[in-house]
Formats: C-alpha cells, structure tokens, sequence
C-alpha cells in the first residue's frame, strides 16, 4: 500500500470518526432545545431506539420525546468518553452522557442520570446517523429542587439570557448570522 494510500485511509477514519461526534451532539442540541430537526437528523429514519421505557422506532421516541419536552422544564446532557469502532459503513459507538432534566409535570424536581448511548452507527451516502440506540442506565438521582419552580428571571437573576426551546434559543441567532452575513 502506498504512503498516499495510508494517508487517505487515516484522513477517512478521522473524518468518519468527527462526523459520528457531531452526530452525537447533534441529538444533545436536538433534546435538550426540543430542536427537532436536528433531533431527526440524528437517526436513520428507519433506527430504533430502546431508551428506559420506550423501545421501538426512534422516530416514535423523537415523537413522544418532544411532546413531553415541549411541556416545559430544563435539559442539559453532556456527551464524552467517546469510543468508535469503525468497520466500513458501520461503526460501534459507545458514549458515555450526564443528564440533568426538570419538568413541567413535576416543578421543584429534577432527575440527574449518568449512562451510555450504545450505538450502532451506519454511513448512508456518505453520512453517519444512528441506527440503533440502546441507552444504558448507570446512575440516578431523584430530588426536590423548589427553587426551580421559580421562573427564570426569579431563578437567573442577572444570569441571562438563559436557556430556551428552538428557535428561541441564543444559538439559533448566531447560526442564522453565520448562514446570512447581513446579519453578522
């Protein structure tokens, strides 16, 4: 094999294993901002998911994912410990994540829960997306939090601007400057 060979198969597998990571982030942005294009974007739209109490597709999780989500509360999940085995146009991804999420349908309580996304990943065209999630529970912690009942200027004070559903959210502004130099 020549040196220009090698070299395009190591540049390959650095650009496969960047966009199954950007694929990940992708559902974190998609969840937790109840973003829901980016959440689709993120499966095959044949994938299933097995995640707690649903198993099935994942476009009936993404469904009744962000008809709870829509209701109210706060996310944030924080993806790392990446590991990625390739083999051609499938790739074993294990990702560790922590999940801290509050309700509407619970004020003043939060769920924090640390885990693993064990995914299959498949490139389609060219592109990774998961095709099949299991969601691995490693921890959990229930608690009462009353303050967060409070709205966010009461809870924020001058913290701000805090975090919101798409579009609404800050980043959403800075992509559509990025995509629109009037706006910059």
């Amino acid at each position: 094999m020549s040196a220009s060979a090698v070299d395009t198969a190591a540049l390959q597998t650095l650009l496969d294993r960047e966009a199954i990571r950007d694929c990940l982030y992708r559902y974190c942005r998609g969840i937790d901002r109840c973003d829901e294009a980016a959440l689709r974007s993120a499966y095959w739209p044949d994938a299933t998911d097995c995640h707690g109490a649903w198993k099935g597709s994942a476009t009936g999780f993404i469904d009744q994912a962000l008809a709870k989500l829509r209701q109210g509360g706060r996310r944030v999940h924080q993806i790392s410990n990446i590991l990625i085995e390739l083999a051609g146009d499938t790739a074993a991804v294990e990702s560790g994540f922590l999940a801290l999420q509050s309700t509407a349908a619970q004020p003043g309580r939060e769920t924090f829960l640390c885990g693993r996304y064990v995914d299959r990943f498949e490139r389609r065209e060219g592109e990774w997306r998961v095709a099949d999630r299991t969601v691995v529970y490693d921890w959990i912690e229930e608690r009462a939090r009353p303050e967060l009942a409070q709205g966010d200027a009461q809870l924020f004070g001058v913290r701000q601007p805090t975090a919101a559903m798409a579009p609404a959210d800050p980043v959403y502004a800075l992509l559509a400057a990025l995509h629109d130099p009037a706006r910059r």
